[in-house]
């Protein structure tokens, strides 16, 4: 009962049979799951190099000022890392890590509570001095070196460890 697969190519004839068809395809998924498997390892392992991105002195150029108006927030890219600016009537424009310390997930500013907030676990900062206000956060997120010149936002290095410990 073993029947055989014709397959013609350019005038040749190549027969296989079902059982060793069969032990292709076997052959074929293992290396596919293999490849499936070791891929996001290897990336782990060996991460890609990161490139610079940063600007003159170290800093990065993220808007203008009325890019942020009063009472807001906005998460701007870094270096790769995420950052939130905000712009609150008791302390003009501030810097934080926008990486919640608690599972590292990426803060938004809340427009009704005027916090920074998490949207793991509900945990909110404070948008003054970063400090936990609210909910499961083990520490503040750290503030950004944070530079206005000439009406343009320059964002520096972080003053804290980012992100949980």
């Amino acid at each position: 009962m073993d029947e055989q697969f014709q397959l013609q190519t350019n005038s040749e004839e190549v027969q296989m049979s079902r059982r060793r068809f069969i032990r292709w395809l076997l052959g074929f998924s293992v290396v596919s799951t293999l490849g499936g498997v070791l891929t996001p390892i290897i990336g782990y392992l060996w991460p890609p190099a990161r490139a610079s991105g940063s600007g003159a002195g170290g800093r990065t150029l993220v808007g203008t000022v009325d890019d942020f108006p009063l009472n807001s927030g906005k998460v701007v890219a870094v270096n790769n890392e995420p950052v939130i600016v905000v712009n609150t009537e008791a302390g003009g424009l501030k810097a934080f890590s926008a990486i919640c310390t608690h599972l590292a997930c990426i803060v938004y500013w809340h427009e009704q509570r005027q916090v920074i907030q998490s949207p793991c676990h509900d945990g909110r900062f404070n948008p003054l001095n970063g400090s936990v206000i609210f909910g499961p956060p083990p520490r503040p997120i750290p503030p950004y070196e944070m530079e206005i010149v000439d009406g343009e936002v320059y964002i520096g290095e972080a003053k804290g460890a980012i992100g949980p410990i």
